[in-house]
């Protein structure tokens, strides 16, 4: 619960949320959405290079110092943006949220629930990832009011109070870094053997990690590398369909507010599939499920080219919500399940900073496709080429044998 609560807290750093500040910083500041836009891409791409050290210092000083030096930290940024300027300030407050909200702030979280938990792993992450999709709902729709009644720069002070007097203390006080510091073993009981979960699709029962992969010896399998490539595409397609879904609707003559019950209906969707794809990672190798993942996005992107009316835009933000449900567990479970906890936090490091450094890429093809063609329909058409390549990358992404490494 509480590592879906710093899941929830991510969202002053989130997309979702800062696209609501945009039009509050050009009104009053006179800068063009291009000006703020390539900031705000800038900041995540440095933010994105920089995430692989977090990773490392979860590893050395455990997610309980992390979550509560980093959630303070995060706070901080928050005010820092409530006094923003000038384009320089705002420059280093988007990194700084980039960094400890999107990046580090998703990945304590996702440390913490792969050193507690193995035989339920996928159920547990179902159950962090709720915190995932309520931010979604909410910081648009709390933002929207707060900079309404008030202003923008209040908005970025309530976050930051609520962090400094909600989640920080929860997390000093409630946050254990691992089951073996409070004499129990992952799961919260002694390992039984469980004949009760049968194998989907013909495929064996899915083990964790027999032994503990460093974040070197990962490096050395195709495993490793083919599962950046996966975590990196969903992150770079989702966040420029996010980032541009008004524009795309828009260029389909379908208003803003039927893109904005888009983007709720896919989190409202995506809660009960975040249950429904923890169930599956539990019983099925998850680079399958990585390859239905991708075969969806194919499907989405299609979809864009026509959703034309109400009834298709439903569909659509339903499919999209199958897809994230799915999306966000498996990406999450299957680095723990492929290498272990021991130095997690390194490895997921290095996936998180893919994915930063993917959703900081997401927004720009999209954006330079329209200026060009007046139009999404090349770009969305190109735009397929990324799924394809994750499928190949997924059914390439077997779960390696650290046997065969140390053999060769």
């Amino acid at each position: 619960m509480i590592a879906g609560l710093g899941v929830f807290f991510s969202g002053p750093g989130q997309t979702y949320s800062n696209s609501t500040f945009i039009d509050a910083y050009i009104g009053d500041f006179g800068w063009s959405r291009s000006q703020v836009s390539g900031i705000y891409s800038g900041a995540t791409l440095v933010a994105g290079l920089i995430m692989i050290f977090v990773g490392r210092f979860i590893d050395r000083f455990g997610p309980r110092i992390m979550m509560v030096t980093i959630g303070s930290l995060f706070a901080i940024a928050c005010f820092w943006n409530s006094v923003v300027s000038s384009i320089w300030m705002l420059a280093i407050g988007f990194f700084f949220i980039r960094l400890l909200g999107q990046g580090s702030m998703s990945l304590i979280p996702n440390t913490l629930v792969a050193q507690w938990f193995i035989k339920k792993r996928g159920f547990a992450f179902s159950i962090m990832t709720l915190g995932s999709f309520l931010s979604a709902m909410l910081f648009p729709i709390v933002n929207t009011w707060l900079i309404n009644t008030w202003d923008w720069r209040f908005a970025w002070q309530f976050w930051g109070i609520l962090l400094l007097v909600v989640f920080v203390p929860v997390a000093l006080f409630g946050v254990r870094n691992k089951p073996e510091d409070m004499g129990l073993e992952p799961d919260g009981f002694q390992e039984k053997k469980d004949n009760s979960k049968k194998p989907l699709l013909g495929a064996s029962a899915v083990k964790e990690a027999a032994e503990d992969w460093t974040l070197n010896e990962a490096k050395k399998t195709k495993a490793f590398w083919a599962i950046l490539v996966c975590v990196g595409i969903p992150a770079m397609v989702n966040t420029g369909i996010t980032f541009h879904i008004i524009s795309i609707f828009g260029s389909n003559e379908l208003s803003p507010a039927i893109a904005a019950m888009v983007l709720s209906l896919m989190a409202v969707v995506g809660i009960p599939m975040s249950f429904v794809s923890g169930f599956i990672t539990d019983r099925i190798p998850t680079n399958y499920m990585l390859t239905a993942i991708f075969i969806i996005e194919v499907i989405l992107l299609l979809m864009l080219l026509v959703t034309t009316n109400f009834f298709i835009a439903v569909l659509f933000g339903t499919v999209w919500g199958i897809a994230n449900g799915l999306e966000r567990i498996a990406l999450n479970v299957i680095w723990p399940n492929y290498f272990g906890r021991k130095y997690i936090g390194s490895i997921n490091g290095v996936g998180v900073t893919v994915v930063v450094i993917g959703s900081s890429l997401g927004p720009l093809p999209f954006g330079i496709g329209y200026d060009l063609f007046h139009n999404y329909t090349l770009v969305l058409l190109i735009t397929l080429i990324f799924p394809v390549i994750g499928v190949i990358s997924s059914l390439i992404a077997k779960k390696p044998d650290k046997s065969q490494l140390i053999s060769n």
